[in-house]
């Protein structure tokens, strides 16, 4: 059986690769009886979408361009 350690890091792991067939296994069954961990899962999980909206809101493109207002400086 996995450690809250060991699990936290197969999480944080499973966010970049994907993990091998025992290590799913072994992931699942920790989640199954571990309250703390599954929830340190919806916290990556939550943490991921909120860094996703930031980074889309924040595109290049999104700022609208400087006006010229016939004084010779940008607004």
């Amino acid at each position: 059986m996995l450690t809250c350690r060991q699990a936290s890091r197969l999480l944080s792991d499973s966010r970049d690769r994907k993990l091998g067939l025992g290590e799913r296994i072994t992931l699942r069954l920790h989640l199954t009886i571990c309250d703390g961990c599954t929830q340190f899962d919806r916290q990556l999980d939550v943490i991921r979408q909120v860094l996703r909206r930031y980074r889309d809101r924040d595109e290049p493109g999104d700022a609208a361009p400087p006006t010229d207002d016939g004084s010779g400086e940008h607004k």
